[in-house]
């Protein structure tokens, strides 16, 4: 078996090691500097004010700054912390071992402790996510808990209730406000790190992945490497385009299918899943929508859990495919 993912701590006044990834690099240390709508800093900020942080349920989509936030707020306050990735690290061995023995155990500073329990969905839901709740309730006076998911469905009931949740969520209303305040946080980037660049390319690159803002970072540190973010980049972000797609799937044309699949397997799926969900009514039977967004969801969901995106993405289009009819 390969080895596991790091369990890092942190105590108030060590020195942050130098980072390579920007995402790192450049991560917020404090709730005022993060990329959120106003109702959600105010939240957080006020946790700050009060010098007390409650467990919490963060729940969002991917790259939308939960664990940024949770960071950002423990770090306000001074506090030591435990981060674990729940996908990597979340056995019940993990909970009985790591986690009781720094839950157990009094803060450098004398102050309250915190475990980060980072991806917290992929905890087992029959055996760490039960023992959880105990410990939350154990070692309450001592350690909070912060907990972070994309599926909030699959944290267990009574997690829900000894914590509050909050969701990431993000209306269109607010988009083009953070895109924009986004906007100047990546110029300043690209300054520091030296890198030239042209606002339009900047500003597509944010527009195509918003707001999974680790994304966006991500792909600035890519082209980053190219010497210079401008107009030659944007061949490479284009949306995909599903009319050749469509045109398959319509025709019944497994095998073409199948190479479209292959030539569009590096595309973000949620940008393709939402590029037919929204043009639905255009090239499908009105009949057939509802089946293709029960279909549509179901592999969404799965993409986030399976080994072989493209096969998942395949399977989608098959059913797509044969379940439903084009115009």
């Amino acid at each position: 078996m390969g080895a596991k993912a790091p369990i890092f701590r942190y105590e108030h006044g060590a020195n942050m090691r130098d980072e390579f990834l920007w995402v790192e690099k450049y991560r917020p240390h404090k709730i005022a500097d993060c990329i959120l709508p106003d109702d959600l800093k105010q939240t957080f900020q006020q946790f700050v004010n009060d010098g007390s942080i409650p467990n919490l349920l963060l729940a969002g989509t991917a790259g939308v700054g939960k664990t940024t936030v949770a960071r950002a707020m423990l770090d306000e306050i001074n506090a030591d912390y435990l981060i674990i990735n729940g996908s990597m690290n979340g056995n019940i061995d993990t909970l009985r071992n790591e986690i009781r023995n720094y839950a157990g155990t009094v803060s450098f500073g004398g102050g309250r402790k915190y475990v980060i329990l980072d991806e917290a969905d992929y905890l087992n839901a029959s055996s760490t996510q039960p023992a959880l709740r105990n410990f939350m309730e154990e070692f309450s006076s001592n350690c909070g808990f912060i907990l972070t998911c994309n599926f909030k469905n699959r944290i267990i009931q009574p997690l829900h209730s000894r914590c509050a949740v909050v969701d990431f969520k993000i209306q269109k209303k607010h988009l083009g406000p953070l895109a924009v305040e986004f906007m100047k946080r990546a110029i300043w980037i690209l300054e520091t790190e030296n890198v030239e660049y042209d606002k339009g390319a900047v500003a597509e690159v944010i527009k195509k992945h918003l707001p999974d803002w680790r994304r966006v970072l991500n792909e600035f540190q890519r082209y980053a490497a190219r010497g210079k973010i401008d107009a030659g980049i944007l061949a490479s972000i284009e949306n995909v385009d599903i009319k050749e797609l469509v045109k398959c799937l319509k025709n019944r044309e497994f095998e073409n299918m199948r190479k479209w699949v292959g030539a569009n397997s590096s595309a973000d799926v949620n940008t393709l899943f939402r590029s037919l969900y929204d043009n639905a009514y255009d090239f499908m039977e009105q009949d057939y929508v509802p089946q293709l967004v029960i279909i549509l969801a179901d592999y969404q969901y799965k993409a986030a859990f399976v080994v072989d995106q493209e096969i998942n993405l395949a399977a989608c289009m098959t059913q797509l495919m044969l379940d439903c009819r084009y115009k």
